[in-house]
């Protein structure tokens, strides 16, 4: 079993950076591949950025270039740097786990708030 634990959400004004961050338990860090996922009120959750367990990122177009996944593995951590914020950003982020070499599940974090707004 895989728990997912998000951090670093807040408010902030528009053009400003956060820096998100997941911890996980557990042993199979290293083998996961590693997501973040927002949901904005009425809309559906979304991918925004996924790490895999060879460190390839990808990322939604609208956060190219703005944002940056990375990973610990020895700190079992995935990051999620977000610069140049805009309130469109706003959402709640979640940390999404997918095993698919043991437990064969997706496991999701309890997610944070992120609000960009002045």
């Amino acid at each position: 079993q895989v728990q997912l634990v998000e951090s670093g959400g807040g408010l902030v004004q528009p053009g400003g950076s956060l820096r998100l961050s997941c911890a996980a338990s557990g042993s199979i860090f290293s083998i996961l591949t590693m997501g973040w996922h927002r949901q904005a009120p009425g809309n559906q959750r979304e991918l925004v950025a996924i790490i895999s367990n060879g460190f390839t990122t990808n990322y939604a177009d609208s956060v190219k270039g703005r944002f940056t996944i990375s990973r610990d593995n020895a700190k079992k951590t995935v990051y999620l740097e977000m610069n140049s914020l805009k309130p469109e950003d706003t959402a709640v982020y979640y940390c999404n786990a997918q095993d698919r070499l043991i437990t064969m599940k997706d496991y999701w974090g309890p997610g944070t708030q992120v609000t960009v707004s002045s």
